[in-house]
């Protein structure tokens, strides 16, 4: 021990002075003892969460991954009736599809056409009426009129 330094033990009484600073210091360390069991509880249910985030999260990406395939199997087969579609109307007659056509909205029936070998479109379009013709034509016409240019 060096000169000028005081040995107390415990045996010793404090003075005075000293308990409310040792209380004060014994209260402090006891909330942050707390904060810190309170601190390490969060740090759990933080952890928690991100790993049923993380779980839910690759649960999504399945799932889109398998709707993606399904609308893209829906859509394969819809384009496979269309197609088949047009090509039955391709092979009739042209005076038959032509009457067939007439019963259709132009819009729909102007899907069809675009499809079609022109020649086939054409003999289908010239049995038409002349205004069904016409609107037929206006609808294919204007399907790429709003279609960036440059």
């Amino acid at each position: 021990m060096e000169t000028g330094e005081i040995e107390q033990s415990e045996d010793q009484p404090q003075p005075p002075e000293i308990e409310p600073l040792l209380a004060a210091l014994q209260a402090r360390e006891s909330r942050v003892s707390e904060r810190e069991v309170a601190l390490e509880n969060r740090i759990f249910a933080l952890s928690a969460a991100e790993e049923e985030i993380t779980k839910r999260l690759a649960e999504l990406e399945t799932a889109e991954q398998s709707l993606t395939a399904a609308l893209s199997l829906s859509e394969t087969a819809n384009d496979d009736d269309i197609a088949r579609l047009t090509a039955v109307y391709e092979n009739m007659k042209p005076a038959d599809a032509a009457t067939l056509f007439e019963e259709m909205a132009p819009d729909f029936a102007s899907g069809f056409l675009v499809r079609m070998r022109p020649e086939s479109a054409a003999a289908i379009l010239a049995g038409l009426e002349p205004q069904t013709a016409y609107s037929i034509s206006v609808i294919i016409a204007g399907r790429n009129a709003n279609a960036p240019t440059e």
